[in-house]
């Protein structure tokens, strides 16, 4: 198990995801990585890990997205994470702004972290219509047996598609950052609170959002080529 890949062991069982991410271990767009590389970099004890897993009863494994047509993971993806994106950032942007405006003066990274979940909410907003509008109805159409050349023509909007989920993925972790693991000042008012609740939030569903995407509807799209 050690040199399986991390984006493997979470699509073969999604339960896993809440373990590397206990490590810091990315599981979406640097899941990659095998196992015992993944825990070297972030020094953490791979047999430990491992014995996590293992120790998660099997009986109650989510195997399901591996296994679900791929007409229907598009639609679980645009149903549950497409939704929630479109719903939380309109939320998450008020707190920020609010923050912004009466701590910032005293917390400039609050400033900053406005701007930043701004400019991804622009980001994300054009990249779901993206795949919404132009790849999802494709990989459908592929599955429909209409022809689009070959599966492979579809090999380009994945990967730029793969590039703006690692841009995504930077922003946040720079969010991360900047908000000390989204921790607010014991003087934080519930405004400043909930924006650091919710920004953990999304973070962690972009992550599940993300390896969906990459790991499993785009590696099973690319293997029909």
């Amino acid at each position: 198990m050690k040199e399986d890949t991390v984006a493997s062991i979470v699509a073969n069982d999604m339960r896993t995801a809440t373990i590397f991410k206990k490590y810091g271990i990315d599981f979406c767009c640097g899941g990659g990585r095998s196992v015992s590389e993944a825990c070297k970099k972030h020094n953490v004890d791979g047999n430990k890990v491992i014995q996590e897993i293992l120790d998660l009863d099997e009986s109650e494994a989510e195997h399901d997205f591996l296994d679900l047509p791929l007409d229907q993971l598009i639609d679980h993806v645009i149903e549950h994470h497409h939704r929630y994106v479109k719903e939380a950032m309109p939320v998450i942007m008020q707190f920020a702004n609010k923050v912004a405006k009466v701590h910032g003066h005293h917390h400039p990274e609050t400033i900053t972290i406005a701007k930043l979940f701004k400019g991804v909410s622009v980001e994300l907003t054009n990249h779901l219509q993206k795949e919404e509008r132009v790849l999802f109805p494709a990989i459908k159409q592929l599955l429909d047996g209409v022809s689009i050349t070959q599966s492979s023509a579809l090999n380009a909007p994945i990967a730029a598609m793969e590039h703006e989920h690692d841009d995504a993925g930077d922003v946040f972790k720079e969010i991360e950052r900047l908000s000390d693991g989204f921790t607010p000042p014991d003087h934080a008012c519930n405004t400043y609170q909930a924006l650091y609740f919710h920004l953990k939030a999304f973070q962690d569903d972009l992550h599940i959002h993300i390896h969906l995407e990459n790991n499993v509807l785009f590696e099973r799209v690319k293997a029909l080529s």
